[in-house]
């Protein structure tokens, strides 16, 4: 493989394709998406292992101020075409995101940088309708709601995937005691610092939140998502049975 072509570049390429357009939504929203990116696995994995199909309609909940959908639209870009990495799946090109976030001003800062290249809600995901989709996406989010309110979150989150369609949900793992309560802490802290009010969180074990998943028709398998962290992440890649 030629060195243009190597995953390291490529990826390199991709977070500043996609934090570029956070320049119109100001310094921080630019800062923080290229920290985002960068730094967190998640990102990279998605793309690498091609959870995200193609012409997918994807539901981004808790979508903040839409890196997701500023990375997908990244990878529909000419160059990146032609430097994709042999060894990854294959692109996820012309994905429609649609992203719903409860802070106001993220909203605004996605709408800002990324305009009508995907829909953004401002709602709350205990009340807001979901659209149908392909995939669902849920990174870092569950926690800030009671057990009950997770668990109806993930019921219509079941009712809105087609056929075949995959939730990603990154979750912390409760039975991961340290990790579990250093990420309370991180969380807590960039909550305060984004100028959001602190909020309850209620965790579970892998078991726990398995075991739901699996009650509501999905296939799951469960992937550590938390390389180069102290936290206790894992990403649950579930998948609508056929018979479900």
């Amino acid at each position: 493989m030629k060195h243009a072509h190597s995953p390291g570049r490529l990826w390199r390429s991709l977070v500043d394709e996609a934090s570029e357009p956070y320049r119109r939504a100001g310094r921080f929203a630019w800062h923080f998406a290229r920290g985002k990116l960068g730094m967190d696995p998640v990102f990279r994995h998605l793309l690498e292992q091609g959870l995200i199909p193609q012409q997918a309609r994807v539901l981004d909940i808790g979508c903040g101020q839409g890196l997701l959908a500023s990375l997908l639209r990244a990878c529909g870009a000419r160059d990146v075409q032609q430097r994709w990495p042999a060894d990854w799946a294959a692109a996820p090109l012309a994905a429609h995101v649609t992203g719903i976030e409860l802070m106001e001003r993220d909203v605004l800062r996605a709408r800002a940088a990324l305009g009508d290249a995907a829909e953004f809600k401002c709602a709350d995901m205990r009340r807001a309708e979901f659209p149908p989709a392909d995939a669902a996406v849920i990174l870092d989010v569950l926690h800030y709601v009671s057990l009950d309110e997770q668990d109806e979150v993930l019921r219509r989150v079941r009712q809105a995937l087609s056929p075949g369609g995959v939730l990603l949900l990154r979750v912390g793992d409760a039975g991961a005691r340290a990790g579990f309560l250093i990420s309370q802490w991180v969380d807590a802290l960039v909550t305060w610092c984004r100028g959001h009010r602190r909020t309850p969180q209620f965790g579970r074990t892998l078991t726990q939140w398995i075991a739901q998943l699996e009650g509501l028709g999905f296939a799951v398998r469960a992937q550590p998502m938390s390389q180069g962290t102290p936290f206790a992440n894992v990403l649950l890649v579930a998948t609508v049975r056929a018979s479900a």
